[in-house]
């Protein structure tokens, strides 16, 4: 996961409240098994209106996405972070995130900066005024920046810790892979273990009962 510090971009202005995840990303998306790929799929319902935001051409080159309150309900998918990185969205600033989305977008490397409803409102105001506006994001500062607009924003300071340091939960067990091979050179032979299937022995695998030589016909 790349290091996060600062960033600028142009901002989007998303007028809408409760933005929940299957309107991020509907359903019928989730089936992929890849983690890469779904930009076509962000805000695929909104999409096909002309007048929708993305659709606009000082906004296509978006990255910073500024949305209206409750962002992220309804149900936990990391498929709503994925779509957003994948389209090239870096922050989404909202005055309220839903903790789950908050949490999966710390851990993908997405900042959630949570601003106050009535700085988002003077942002709007200028990326609605002037189209193709940017914003920078300043994750040391905890700052927004729109025009002459300086807006402080809210992080926890774990989310902001990993994402200076440009940690996922892989990066973060690596951190400690000393400790887990002492504690796995100490650890008994005879405890249970759990090895990857390509280190086991071949199994033959015996049918539960005799099997049909015959269609229609038993064994004897």
């Amino acid at each position: 996961m790349e290091k996060f510090t600062q960033h600028t971009g142009v901002g989007v202005p998303l007028r809408r409240s409760n933005v929940d995840t299957d309107q991020i990303i509907p359903a019928v998306y989730l089936k992929r098994v890849t983690r890469t790929g779904f930009e076509d799929a962000l805000f695929a319902a909104w999409r096909g209106d002309p007048e929708f935001v993305l659709n606009q051409d000082a906004y296509r080159s978006g990255s910073v996405l500024v949305a209206g309150p409750d962002f992220g309900t309804g149900s936990s998918r990391e498929h709503a972070v994925w779509a957003l990185k994948d389209y090239g969205f870096k922050v989404v600033v909202s005055a309220r995130f839903a903790d789950i989305f908050r949490g999966n977008s710390g851990k993908q490397g997405l900042l959630a900066a949570q601003v106050a409803q009535e700085d988002i409102e003077l942002i709007w105001k200028i990326l609605e005024t002037r189209p193709g506006t940017e914003v920078t994001v300043d994750l040391v500062a905890r700052t927004v920046q729109c025009d002459d607009v300086v807006v402080p924003f809210h992080v926890d300071d774990y989310t902001r810790w990993r994402l200076m340091e440009g940690l996922d939960d892989i990066g973060l067990t690596l951190q400690h892979v000393d400790e887990i091979s002492a504690f796995e050179e100490r650890r008994e032979s005879w405890r249970p273990a759990t090895l990857p299937a390509k280190h086991l022995p071949p199994v033959e695998i015996k049918a539960a009962r005799p099997v049909e030589v015959a269609i229609g016909r038993r064994p004897a």
